[in-house]
């Protein structure tokens, strides 16, 4: 449900996307698109990171999915998360996850734009677990609990169908 007095469709979208730096790194990974000028002047985006609302720290150990097995294996317990350190941290990634879809619930975001590639966020590809940069096809933890939920998740590459599906949930509200 959309909040009260708000027909736009909100956007979850993560922190690092809009220069935060919240990234393992300490850096941010802005995504440069006239779409999010439009989505931040609209009031649409709703950022996090959710590792840091997890209480991971800004930099961290890089951390992979083991063996690459994707967020759902996480989700169901058949997988951990991992630092390069050696450190399991897959109970932060599991808060992390379950802090992503009580704010993206609480502001009625039905979509979510993520960046790629991360244990979290990844909605396409993730590392595979190996620490050797090497991507295999998946998703991260948050993406796929947000998908469990029923919202629509986004890769950072895929802005404009993004921008359809925004159009289209637009339409159904008027």
């Amino acid at each position: 449900m959309e909040p009260a007095g708000d027909p736009k469709a909100r956007i979850l979208v993560s922190a690092c996307l809009l220069g935060q730096a919240v990234r393992y790194d300490g850096r941010g990974k802005p995504l440069l698109h006239p779409l999010m000028t439009l989505w931040q002047a609209e009031g649409r985006l709703v950022p996090l990171c959710p590792e840091v609302s997890a209480g991971l720290p800004v930099p961290r150990p890089p951390a992979e999915i083991a063996a690459g097995a994707g967020g759902a294996a996480v989700l169901s317990g058949m997988a951990r998360v991992v630092e390069k350190t050696g450190g399991d941290v897959t109970a932060a990634f599991l808060q992390a996850a379950e802090n992503a879809l009580a704010l993206a619930t609480s502001m009625g975001c039905r979509h979510a734009l993520l960046i790629d590639g991360s244990p979290s966020c990844g909605t396409l590809a993730i590392y595979d677990g190996s620490f050797g940069g090497r991507k295999v096809a998946g998703e991260g933890v948050v993406a796929a609990r947000l998908r469990q939920a029923g919202i629509a998740v986004f890769a950072d590459r895929e802005i404009e169908a993004l921008a359809c599906a925004l159009a289209e949930a637009d339409r159904r509200a008027l």
